[in-house]
């Protein structure tokens, strides 16, 4: 457990005595997949056959999604990184809807004696989907365990930090190196995130930005980067993927595939897609990207690959670290430096009053005040 006595200069993470990690979850066989998709579209109305359809992506993979590994790979070099600079805490990995669920690990840890977690979400952007719901989930997670529940934080978001956004230059120069050699000066950007009804596009903090704003923030960014390695500025455009809900229901476009369509009728000689709503290649990468973007580009005759995302990249497991001792200080009450590039700046630590609201039900957004 940390300590905060004798602790060299930017190892201190008290009072944190553990770090969770925080995913989504995924099937891990064939038998998972349909109980897995059940759990994850549970009081969303969502058909029967819709489910079905979505099982036979995870299918076509075995029933396997690739989450977990990716998050087992995480935890081991977060653990790995933190050692390296004596940092002693004990690194636990909690699902939202899969195995190992939250509610499991929580009890884990209350029996470890852990009393206060700091949270790393894998997810780096601000929305209802990629924040609040968590949050909801982690208060409810916590609170069957009662005196027995650890105080509970989470870091800022990390989609403009520069070791997220470094990781994300280097994965779309060695993309851009894999496309034919005359495509590659003209060679478009398209940075792909996951879409999300436009109502929750909104306004997530005090700076008023919303998620697609973050996004563009972010493809700005590493477009600058790679302009910077090669000397060559490339056109960028922002896409979305694995919309789903309602066919009424207004979600944030271009749908990826719709614009690789328009992207050839315009001439465009090569496609770089960049994951950068993504932190790992779960199964919107493997299926959505590299499944069926990839294929509507050769259908077309348009040369494109995928860049890859940050996965376990040291600069972004570092920038990990970098946000568990900012968030440790600023705790305690020091002022930690507080890395972020682009034009909206450092995120907020603790979400506002109101912050990504719950549209389905406002009810729980009671919830958030355990998590912050």
């Amino acid at each position: 457990m940390a300590s905060d006595t004798d602790v060299p200069p930017g190892t201190d993470v008290s009072p944190y005595d553990a770090l969770l990690l925080v995913s989504f979850g995924g099937p891990e066989g064939p038998d998972d997949v349909l109980p897995f998709l059940e759990n994850v579209t549970r009081g969303r109305g969502i058909a029967r056959e819709r489910l079905h359809e979505v099982a036979e992506h995870y299918l076509g993979f075995g029933g396997v999604s690739p989450i977990n590994g990716q998050n087992r790979a995480l935890v081991a070099a977060l653990e790995a990184d933190l050692a390296g600079y004596g940092i002693a805490l004990p690194v636990y990995w909690g699902n939202r809807n899969w195995d190992p669920l939250l509610t499991d690990t929580f009890a884990r840890m209350a029996d470890d004696g852990v009393t206060r977690v700091l949270v790393v979400l894998t997810s780096a952007y601000s929305s209802y989907s990629g924040c609040r719901q968590y949050r909801e989930d982690l208060a409810a997670a916590v609170a069957p365990l009662g005196d027995r529940a650890p105080t509970v934080d989470r870091v800022r978001h990390y989609f403009n930090h520069p070791g997220f956004v470094g990781a994300m230059v280097e994965s779309t120069l060695a993309a851009l190196d894999e496309l034919p050699e005359a495509a590659r000066r003209e060679a478009r950007l398209v940075f792909v995130t996951h879409s999300i009804p436009t109502s929750m596009n909104t306004a997530s903090g005090p700076a008023g930005d919303a998620y697609e704003t973050q996004h563009r923030d972010v493809a700005r960014l590493v477009t600058a980067g790679v302009a910077d390695a090669i000397g060559v500025e490339h056109a960028l455009d922002l896409a979305y993927c694995s919309r789903s809900g309602r066919p009424s229901q207004p979600w944030l476009e271009p749908d990826v595939n719709d614009h690789l369509e328009v992207l050839c009728s315009d001439g465009v000689p090569g496609v770089v897609l960049v994951p950068i709503g993504f932190v790992s290649d779960h199964m919107e990468v493997r299926y959505d990207l590299d499944t069926e973007a990839l294929a509507t580009a050769a259908r077309l005759g348009l040369p494109c690959v995928r860049a890859a995302t940050v996965g376990t990249d040291p600069r972004f497991v570092a920038s990990l670290r970098e946000l568990v001792l900012e968030r440790a200080a600023s705790v305690r009450g020091e002022e930690p430096a507080r890395a972020a590039l682009g034009e909206l700046g450092p995120s907020h630590d603790v979400c506002p009053a109101g912050c990504c609201p719950n549209e389905r039900d406002p009810g729980r957004d009671a919830l958030c005040g355990v998590p912050a």
